[in-house]
């Protein structure tokens, strides 16, 4: 029997997004709840550490987007042959995930002087910078992020774009073909294509 399972979030895609993608890959139900901005203030200090998301298994609950989105990628089939594609897979989040920190360090700031001072830098070096890498990378993998098959990494990618974009302030795939394609083909998978369907509208 499969577990039960609940995750917490916003009404947004964000950081939720790659677990919901997880889920539709999967095919397995799970309760997505999410809450209103004004019921935060009373729900932050019932959520481990203040934050979300947070997954529920069977009552047991944790937190951290990566560490779920990993969990449920081996519970789907999607983390990697063996040890040393795993790592792979690990560097590729974790550099998606350097990204955007630098992306949310300035868009999230809200003094103007020191967000406009450091968004320049941001998106004329930082941004180019991995977007180019990140290109030059699903190239090599033919058309995928790792060992030129499907696996997390590139449902993680495609899951956070809206996000990114939205933080960025505009369209990061732009003059990436490569990874253009990447989008497009996780976007068409039968299951990945049903969710995003009928998923609730938000930005990002």
């Amino acid at each position: 029997m499969a577990p039960k399972y609940k995750m917490t979030y916003f009404p947004v895609k964000g950081l939720g997004e790659p677990i919901r993608f997880l889920f539709a890959y999967g095919g397995v139900d799970y309760e997505d709840y999410r809450f209103e901005d004004e019921q935060w203030p009373q729900l932050q200090g019932k959520m481990p550490y203040g934050q979300v998301p947070i997954l529920e298994v069977e009552n047991k609950r944790i937190h951290q987007s990566v560490a779920i989105s990993r969990y449920l990628a081996k519970q789907f089939g999607l983390a990697g042959k063996d040890d040393w594609e795993a790592m792979q897979i690990d560097a590729i989040i974790d550099t998606i995930t350097d990204l955007r920190t630098r992306l949310a360090n300035v868009h999230y700031d809200e003094d103007p002087v020191s967000k406009e001072r450091n968004r320049e830098p941001l998106m004329k070096e930082t941004v180019p910078f991995f977007m180019s890498r990140f290109e030059d990378e699903v190239k090599s993998n033919n058309g995928y992020f790792v060992n030129g098959k499907l696996t997390w990494a590139d449902l993680y990618f495609v899951a956070i774009l809206d996000y990114l974009d939205v933080m960025a302030g505009k369209d990061l795939l732009e003059n990436r073909p490569n990874l253009q394609a990447l989008k497009a083909k996780i976007l068409a998978l039968p299951s990945i294509k049903e969710w995003v369907a009928k998923r609730p509208y938000s930005d990002a």
